[in-house]
């Protein structure tokens, strides 16, 4: 290993969004609950089996597109909707109008509450830069972008693969490997110099079956075994673990991508000694 917990051969990072560097697992996962609740008591009625939003949401929808989640979970259930369109409104009863349902939940959830980041993530993918490697973040969220803006870390990527991109490049979802591989692609890197950061367990498996070189399972709800499992190399309660004493800023020490260049230029233009 070499610094920051990873392999001396790795030279970008791929960081899943939902659960990895931001809070908002937690906020899909209640929307997925009220919206499946609601198709489920409308179509079964007041003794219903209601989704877990633990169980359910991390075997069947955590880290896939919305639509395959949808179809997933309905499927385990012995439930099977037409697909019906991209645009059909909430309230129809479509695999696509349940994720829109989902998503309009979501929506309304996030812009209410905001949305908060993990710390040692952010101090994790800092640290990551100043030591020059590249990074990408990977998500299946067509919301991707609009939440790096509000937790300010959009510049803190090289490039971005989420939902709105792989539908523009045609690319399958995790757990498919093809998101990842597109990322590390951008970055002009071979997967085996890459190393994927992911929580769900969709991730682990399109990080094993992709060849990456190092994959970091983060754990936020007790699934390590899973996560093991699935392809995991080691898995962590925080990023930040991964590194050693004196690896990483403190909080109050970050600095955005544009000042570690400014810094660096300054550097370049003082004298030597």
């Amino acid at each position: 290993m070499t610094k920051l917990g990873l392999p001396d051969t790795i030279q970008a990072c791929l960081f899943d969004l939902d659960g990895v560097i931001t809070k908002t697992a937690v906020v899909h996962a209640a929307a997925w609950k009220e919206t499946f609740d609601e198709f489920l008591r409308e179509r079964d009625g007041g003794d219903f089996r209601p989704f877990d939003a633990v169980a359910d949401y991390n075997q069947y929808v955590d880290g896939l597109p919305r639509a395959d989640g949808v179809r997933a979970f309905l499927a385990s259930r012995g439930i099977e909707l037409p697909d019906g369109a991209p645009d059909d409104p909430p309230d129809r009863a479509t695999v696509q109008g349940l994720g829109n349902r989902k998503n309009e939940r979501v929506l309304k959830r996030i812009k209410a509450g905001g949305v908060d980041a993990y710390e040692g993530s952010l101090r994790y993918i800092h640290g990551v830069r100043a030591a020059g490697l590249r990074t990408a973040v990977v998500s299946s969220s067509t919301n991707c972008r609009d939440i790096l803006r509000a937790i300010d870390a959009e510049d803190l990527f090289d490039t971005r693969v989420d939902g709105v991109v792989a539908k523009e490049r045609g690319l399958p979802g995790k757990p498919d490997p093809a998101p990842f591989l597109a990322a590390a692609g951008d970055l002009g890197v071979e997967a085996s110099a890459a190393a994927v950061f992911e929580d769900a367990l969709a991730g682990m498996e399109a990080g094993r079956s992709g060849h990456f070189g190092y994959v970091v399972g983060v754990d936020r709800v007790g699934q390590a075994d899973a996560l093991r499992a699935h392809g995991a190399d080691t898995v962590v309660t925080d990023l930040a673990d991964l590194a050693g004493p004196g690896e990483l800023a403190r909080p109050d020490e970050l600095a955005r991508p544009d000042e570690h260049a400014d810094r660096a230029d300054r550097a370049d233009r003082e004298p030597k000694a």
